[in-house]
């Protein structure tokens, strides 16, 4: 358990022991999203003085417009992680395949893989709205010393060794967990250092905030109309409040302040969601678990779903313990 303020180095040198099968690699990873994220926090600050917003002509492997911020954060992440030496893949939302990376010396001897969404919600950056990234971090399953393959990065969610966010908000935060709690930092500009700022993080158990697009409400199924009606029924502490930012990070950020559930279903026009398992709903999924909360399908827990494909989509619902369980109630009793 960390003391408030306590910088993020400390902080992480201080619980290197709690970390699976410490030997300080893993430290010195998260220590390099660190980096990384300082120096995509600049850009995103300084959005509106230079050309970086808007489209950069390309589109990623999801057919979805890349937005220049989107290129640049996860040019920034590779190179960072890449030229530290610390991992042996990378698999990136922005990517069609995933990075095989040796050392110096040709060999394959790091032992993790890197899953991220280098800029979740990039297209809201042009109108001032909070972006983040997301990471994930497995240990290889192949042999030490040979390329990684798609094996490394195909595992379920429970076999993540940690998993975080950055949030580039009016403030900049990291949260993150290695399975001991989720803990999160906030960034002071002034002197680039991150102190930590909300100690062991916790879904509240319930919540008043539901999060969801409504604009699809003609295709969404008939469980998920069912929950949001429950929602905006007058009784007791209902209608809850709707708060829908389009950003996971930010909506999921919110939510675990202050309670709440982040819905993402499946539709007539994505019957498997539109969130990607590997690069989203696992490492989110992990956080809110290690904060109490409860991530799943809608009827099965995320973390347990064998993934088949690097950008297999997912629905998903994420939050406060007790509003997940009555949404998968609604989804299980309703009609086929």
């Amino acid at each position: 358990m960390g003391r408030k303020n306590q910088t993020l180095g400390e902080f992480i040198i201080e619980n290197q022991s709690s970390f699976p099968y410490s030997s300080g690699e893993l430290s010195r990873l998260i220590n390099s999203i660190r980096l990384a994220a300082k120096v995509v926090n600049h850009e995103v600050n300084k959005a509106g003085l230079v050309d970086i917003t808007g489209a950069a002509g390309d589109t990623n492997v999801q057919g979805e417009e890349q937005q220049k911020l989107d290129v640049y954060a996860n040019e920034k992440f590779i190179q960072t992680l890449t030229n530290r030496e610390i991992v042996c893949g990378i698999a990136s939302e922005e990517n069609d395949d995933y990075i095989t990376i040796q050392g110096q010396n040709n060999d394959h001897k790091n032992k993790y893989v890197v899953l991220m969404d280098p800029l979740d919600g990039s297209s809201n950056i042009d109108v001032n709205v909070s972006v983040g990234t997301i990471f994930s971090i497995y240990r290889r399953k192949t042999e030490v010393g040979k390329p990684v393959t798609q094996e490394d990065f195909l595992q379920p969610g429970n076999q993540q060794v940690a998993a975080g966010y950055i949030i580039y908000g009016t403030s900049t935060m990291l949260v993150y967990t290695t399975g001991h709690g989720v803990n999160g930092f906030t960034l002071n500009p002034a002197i680039g250092t991150y102190y930590l700022s909300h100690p062991n993080m916790r879904f509240p158990k319930d919540g008043k905030i539901y999060s969801i697009n409504e604009g699809n409400y003609a295709h969404f199924p008939q469980g998920v109309k069912d929950y949001l009606k429950y929602c905006q029924a007058e009784d007791g502490d209902r209608p809850y409040t709707s708060r829908y930012i389009g950003s996971l990070v930010s909506d999921f950020h919110r939510n675990i302040i202050k309670g709440g559930i982040y819905i993402y279903p499946k539709t007539a026009k994505s019957e498997n969601g539109k969130l990607r398992l590997l690069y989203e709903c696992n490492p989110m999924a992990f956080l809110a678990e290690q904060a109490g909360g409860v991530a799943s399908d809608g009827f099965n827990r995320i973390m347990d779903i064998e993934p088949k494909e690097l950008h297999q989509r997912t629905p998903f619902f994420c939050g406060s313990e007790n509003m997940v369980k009555k949404a998968e109630e609604f989804m299980k009793n309703a009609p086929e």
